[in-house]
This record gives C-alpha cells, structure tokens and sequence, in this order.
C-alpha cells in the first residue's frame, strides 16, 4: 500500500478512494423535492387513497367542504411526544364538525402502533409521511402541522412544537365557510 494511500486511510478518506477505469459511474442525481404550496394556492391530494394504520383507507377527495389539520410526526421525537396530546384533544373536539384531523407519521408500523396503544390515541395516522411532506413544505422539522381549508386551499403550514391552546384554536378553521 503506497504512502499516500494509507494517510487517506488514516483519516477516513479512503472510502473517497475509486478505482481507476470503464467500471466507475457516476451516482444517479437525486431528483429535485417539487416546491411546496404557497399559502393559499388550492391542495391537490393525491388521487390514490391513503392506507392509515389502522387498515383503512381515507379518500382525500371526499376531503371537500371539510378542513383538515395534517400533522406530521415520529414516535422518536420529544417535541411530538409534548405536541400529540393537543392533537388528540383537536381529534375529539373536532367529532361532528367539518374538520378532520389526520396525522403522517414517519415511524415504521410497529412503533407507530405501539406509541398509539401506549399514549391512548385513537387519531387516523397515515404512515404515507414521505409522500405527504414534500407537498407542503422543503424543511425538515418535526412536528409539522398543515392547515388546509374547507375550500381545499392552505391556510397554514405550522413548524415545530405548539402550545396547547395554539393546536386548539385549530378548530375554528371548521367554522369558516369553503
């Protein structure tokens, strides 16, 4: 091994190291993240159906004339374990009015699951976050909390952890009319 070669070695470079030749390609590109929705400009869900944990699925279409409050989360993160209480709570208040509560999770099903039946949450989860996310915004912050309008427009896309009586004011978004 040449002098060279073992100093790159020594410094963790050698995985930078290719060999010489036809055999090299270059990595594909990643593709670009689409940009987000502006404030205001009209959610076009998907037209596929989402599979929510629970073995159901949601027709998004069917969203119309509702709002819908989309929170993404992980079981892993210790701002959604303070923030999905307040979820919950929007869940139950919003029983019976024209807003949906509807949560993406990023976990894997099994821990998605186990964090429900420990917390006691009965919110519909999608675990479809990675699909979801890109639609409303490039940062990666968790929670995220998105507020569509009964008119299919969004209205709010909330970064970071929320105070209890920030997540419930969310309901007077079912009082405004589409």
């Amino acid at each position: 091994m040449s002098e060279s070669r073992r100093r790159l070695l020594q410094a963790g470079l050698g995985s930078l190291l290719l060999p010489a030749g036809p055999q090299v390609q270059a990595a594909p590109a990643t593709p670009p993240r689409p940009e987000p929705l502006a404030r205001g400009e009209r959610v076009h869900w998907p037209q596929q159906p989402l599979a929510l944990l629970d073995g159901s699925l949601l027709d998004l279409q069917a969203l119309r004339d509702q709002a819908v409050v989309l929170v993404f989360w992980a079981s892993y993160c210790p701002f959604c374990r303070r923030h999905n209480p307040n979820v919950q709570a929007l869940h139950r208040a919003a029983a019976g009015k024209p807003l949906r509560v509807l949560t993406a999770s990023f976990d894997r099903p099994e821990a998605a699951r186990a964090y429900l039946r420990q917390n006691q949450y009965d919110f519909p989860v999608t675990l479809e976050a990675k699909r979801l996310a890109p639609l409303f915004s490039t940062r990666d912050v968790l929670p995220l909390t998105v507020v569509v309008d009964r008119g299919g427009r969004l209205r709010e896309v909330i970064p970071g952890e929320m105070f209890a009586e920030d997540v419930a004011e969310l309901i007077r978004h079912a009082d405004r009319p589409a």
